[in-house]
């Protein structure tokens, strides 16, 4: 089984989470930015994270054999907070580093006017600079949410293959089937999806544009949930081309339109990588 997990905050996780995950068939992860946990203070704040996804993260990856790429943006949550602001203005030039492929996380919190503007400047942003968008769908009022999240790309004039709605659910996807767009779906405990219930939405719906995520973070998460949903999607009776449909060429597909993504880090780096890490664990 060989995953590219497209939506996940490793900057939260530890170098075991690295190891478990390559083992597992994880090769590429792409980290979208999201919220720090508390608020930042300023635009420095966020310009320092960025630069973590672009330069610190991607180096601990492959250490464990896993390429790193990211997606930048400024959040949902953060777009309400007027100290933040700043951060559409810097965007721009991250937006041009090499292993960015997407815009994200942009999309809807609470809702509000200050998120539909970040929302708004931020497809433009993508279609600019020739980038997909990663759309967050909100936890609360979700079907309201997703509506008016396809009503903006529509207004925005990007095209729907760009565009990867994530953290949908039973009640959201039938919104988004129909409308040229990604389909994402977060496994994450208590609060998204569950392998099985990913499971029944492939068996109704099919598994063209379908993503699959762990969304592992800070909170009670896993980043082995990717690859239990294929192995549930195995034991439903869908076959091995089918999971790596869903876990790899789909994520593939969707990032590779921005012309940056390199799902396998190269072979001689893959060997420096597993020869220091056998070194590091006592062997020759």
């Amino acid at each position: 089984m060989r995953i590219l997990d497209p939506h996940i905050h490793m900057t939260s996780r530890t170098t075991d989470d690295y190891r478990a995950m390559r083992a597992a068939g994880v090769r590429c992860v792409v980290e979208p930015s999201f919220w720090l946990g508390q608020p930042r203070t300023g635009v420095g704040s966020f310009t320092d994270y960025f630069d973590t996804l672009l330069g610190w993260e991607p180096y601990r990856a492959a250490r464990f054999g896993i390429a790193h790429h990211c997606a930048l943006a400024l959040n949902p949550k953060e777009a309400n907070d007027p100290r933040c602001a700043g951060v559409l203005d810097v965007l721009p030039r991250y937006l041009a580093k090499d292993s960015v492929v997407a815009v994200g996380e942009i999309g809807f919190d609470s809702g509000t006017a200050a998120e539909e503007k970040a929302f708004a400047l931020q497809l433009a942003l993508a279609a600019e600079h020739g980038l997909p968008a990663l759309v967050h769908t909100p936890h609360r009022d979700k079907a309201a949410g997703t509506r008016r999240s396809l009503a903006l790309v529509e207004e925005s004039g990007l095209d729907p293959a760009l565009v990867l709605l994530d953290h949908l659910n039973e009640v959201t996807v039938d919104q988004v089937a129909g409308s040229g767009c990604w389909l994402g779906f977060s496994v994450y405990p208590d609060t998204k999806m569950t392998p099985e219930r990913v499971v029944r939405v492939l068996e109704r719906y099919g598994t063209e544009r379908m993503l699959v995520n762990s969304a592992a973070d800070w909170g009670h998460s896993d980043p082995l949930l990717t690859a239990a949903t294929g192995r549930a999607m195995l034991a439903a009776g869908f076959t091995e081309d089918d999971v790596d449909q869903v876990l790899w060429r789909n994520p593939v597909s969707f990032y590779g339109q921005s012309g940056r993504l390199r799902p396998e880090l190269p072979d001689v780096l893959e060997a420096a990588t597993h020869e220091g890490n056998s070194i590091a664990r006592g062997g020759s």
